[in-house]
C-alpha cells in the first residue's frame, strides 16, 4: 500500500460530492481521496509535487482524473493554466505520506536508515543534508523551536554543530541517535520526532504558503461547495483554523476602531471539525493526530 488515506469517508461526506462536478485534490499522495471522489461520481484534478505519487496514481487510480505536478500554494495558477476557473470543492491532506516515511531512500524517517533528504519534490536541490550541515547553531535552534515546538532545541542544535565539526552528518539514523543521546528520556514518542518534523517543514516550505493556498483554493470554490483540510500538527491546524475563521467573519477591523472601515464580509461558514474514530486510530496509528476541518462557500 503506497499510502493509507485518512478520514476518507468523512472527507467524501464533507464534500457532498455531486455527479459530474469537478473537485480538486490539492495533495494527491496515494490517490485515496481522489479515487473516493471519483467513485462518488465526481471528476478530479489532482496536484502533487512528488513524481512518485503521480506515477503511482497513474497506474492505480481509475476514472476521470487530471494530474498536475506542482505545489498546493500554486494551485490557483496551476488550475488557471489548464483553463479551470472554478471547482465544486477541494480536499487538502497536509503533511508527509506513508510512502515517503516508509521508503528509506527518501530520508524522512528516524525509524529507517537512509541518506538525509526529506525532499517532497526530488528535483529540488535543497535537502535535509543542507539544513543539518549548513545552518548555523542559532538558526537551527530557531527552526526546531518554531517548526518542531522542541523544548530542547538549543541542546540539539549544539550537539548537531559539534558533531558535524568532526564529519558531516549524512544518515537519518545517525541524526536520530545523536538527538536521542542529547536529550533527557521521554515517556512517549521518539526523541527525534519533533526535530525531523521541523527539518522536513523547513526543507519543503510547508507552512510558508499554506494560509495563502487555503485562501486561494477556497476562492475558486463555487457557492455551496466545500473545502476539507486534514492537518497533523498544531502549526498546520492553527493556520487552517485562522483562514476558516476569516472566511466566516464579517468585520476584521482592529477591535479598537469604533466603526467598521474594512467592509469585509463573510464568504464562508465553518461546518465543523472531525477527528478519526477510535477504530481508524487503532487500524492506522498515523491517523491519531489528524484533524479534519470543513468550510462551506457562501
Amino acid at each position: 500500500m503506497y499510502h493509507v488515506s485518512i478520514l476518507k469517508s468523512d472527507v467524501i461526506d464533507a464534500l457532498e460530492v455531486e455527479r459530474g462536478k469537478l473537485y480538486l485534490d490539492a495533495t494527491l499522495g496515494g490517490g485515496g481521496h481522489s479515487q473516493a471522489i471519483i467513485d462518488a461520481g465526481g471528476s478530479v484534478v489532482a496536484i502533487d509535487r512528488d513524481d512518485d505519487a503521480i506515477n503511482y496514481c497513474k497506474a492505480h487510480v481509475t476514472g476521470d482524473i487530471t494530474y498536475i505536478k506542482g505545489q498546493y500554494e500554486n494551485a490557483v495558477k496551476l488550475l488557471e493554466s489548464r483553463g479551470i476557473t472554478s471547482i465544486s470543492g477541494a480536499v487538502m491532506d497536509l503533511g508527509v505520506s506513508s510512502h515517503q516515511l516508509d521508503d528509506p531512500t527518501r530520508g524522512f524517517s528516524y525509524m529507517h536508515d537512509g541518506a538525509l533528504d526529506m525532499r517532497m519534490d526530488k528535483t529540488q536541490s535543497f535537502s535535509a543534508y543542507d539544513v543539518v550541515n549548513g545552518y548555523g547553531e542559532e538558526r537551527l535552534a530557531d527552526i526546531l523551536r518554531r517548526y518542531g515546538e522542541e523544548s530542547f532545541a538549543k541542546r540539539i542544535a549544539s550537539a548537531i554543530v559539534r558533531e558535524r565539526g568532526k564529519k558531516p552528518i549524512e544518515r537519518t539514523c545517525e541524526l536520530a541517535e545523536l538527538i536521542r543521546s542529547s536529550v533527557p528520556y521521554r515517556k512517549s514518542g521518539h526523541p527525534a520526532k519533533k526535530t525531523f518534523q521541523a527539518i522536513r517543514i523547513e526543507v519543503n516550505g510547508e507552512l510558508k504558503g499554506l494560509y495563502d493556498a487555503v485562501c486561494g483554493i477556497f476562492g475558486m470554490i463555487e457557492k455551496g461547495g466545500r473545502l476539507a483540510v486534514i492537518t497533523f500538527h498544531s502549526l498546520e491546524d492553527r493556520i487552517v483554523k485562522a483562514a476558516f475563521n476569516e472566511f466566516a467573519t464579517d468585520c476584521i477591523c482592529p477591535k479598537q476602531l469604533p466603526v467598521c472601515v474594512c467592509n469585509h464580509r463573510a464568504i464562508g461558514k465553518t461546518i465543523g471539525k472531525i477527528k478519526p474514530s477510535e477504530q481508524e486510530q487503532s487500524d492506522n496509528p498515523r491517523s491519531t493526530s489528524a484533524m479534519l476541518r470543513i468550510s462551506e462557500k457562501l
